[in-house]
């Protein structure tokens, strides 16, 4: 296994870890909610109460992470079994002539119409992104992350890899061109869908978010100072990292389909 593989199955495994952390972040939120109404009902019958939609909010959340994780998984799963042997322990393996690789090939056409219905859902919704703006990382170093801007070309179904534009020009030394990746699905983040702020989660007051900054196409660290639904706006007032003026940190407003959740281990 070369190292670019082994590297591939780390990234991925750590992105399922992420997966689950959130998961149970979410759970709680749940859990919480449950207990409010249940102990309370007449509360969601209250003016201005949002406790439904916000439990609406956080189920469509759970439902979209698990669908995540059973795509990460099935990859992991694919990763591991390209490098495994198919026999049994210390059986050696034979060199596949003509007819044992068609017979292979036709194996992994068929199985991609196997798909439990959770991720073929996910595998749907990664293909609805074509045209769709998202959060991509497309470069990871030991030092920092870089997300940015880019628009989905393609979402290849065998491969689970996204093609995606970074419709910014170039810097002059690059010739001024578009540049294009291929990205893993762990690599791409979708933005909220600007046309349904009510079945989307909103982040807390507190809470570290990755965020588009004003006049620019890339997303850095943030933290939410008040929220859409408090501001009574579409925007968030935030407070970007390492954006530091005359000693302070300004507050900066950013639509709210132009903040994702802050990825674990985020490096800036």
């Amino acid at each position: 296994m070369s190292s670019p593989d082994i590297a591939s199955i780390l990234e991925n495994s750590r992105e399922l870890d992420r997966l689950r952390k959130h998961q149970e972040e979410v759970l709680i939120g749940i859990n919480k909610l449950h207990k409010k109404l249940q102990a309370s009902p007449e509360v969601v019958e209250k003016p201005g109460d949002s406790s439904l939609s916000r439990l609406k909010g956080l189920y469509i959340q759970a439902k979209d992470l698990s669908e995540r994780e059973v795509v990460i998984s099935s990859l992991l799963l694919s990763q591991l079994d390209t490098f495994l042997p198919s026999g049994p322990p210390g059986q050696q393996r034979r060199k596949m002539d003509g007819t044992d690789l068609k017979r292979k090939r036709m194996k992994s056409d068929s199985d991609i119409f196997r798909f439990s219905p959770s991720m073929r859902s996910h595998i749907e919704a990664c293909v609805g992104l074509k045209d769709e703006q998202v959060a991509a990382r497309v470069t990871s170093d030991a030092e920092k992350d870089e997300w940015f801007v880019v628009k989905v070309i393609n979402f290849d179904e065998k491969t689970k890899e996204f093609e995606v534009l970074d419709e910014e020009p170039g810097d002059d030394e690059e010739g001024g061109v578009q540049r294009k990746y291929k990205l893993p699905v762990s690599c791409i983040l979708p933005f909220p869908k600007q046309n349904d702020p009510s079945g989307t989660q909103e982040f807390p007051a507190g809470r570290h978010v990755l965020a588009v900054y004003p006049g620019t196409t890339a997303l850095y660290k943030a933290t939410v100072i008040s929220t859409p639904r408090k501001r009574k706006s579409d925007e968030y007032l935030l407070e970007f990292d390492d954006d530091e003026e005359d000693g302070a940190l300004p507050q900066r407003t950013v639509p709210f389909h132009k903040v994702v959740l802050l990825p674990e281990g985020h490096r800036q």
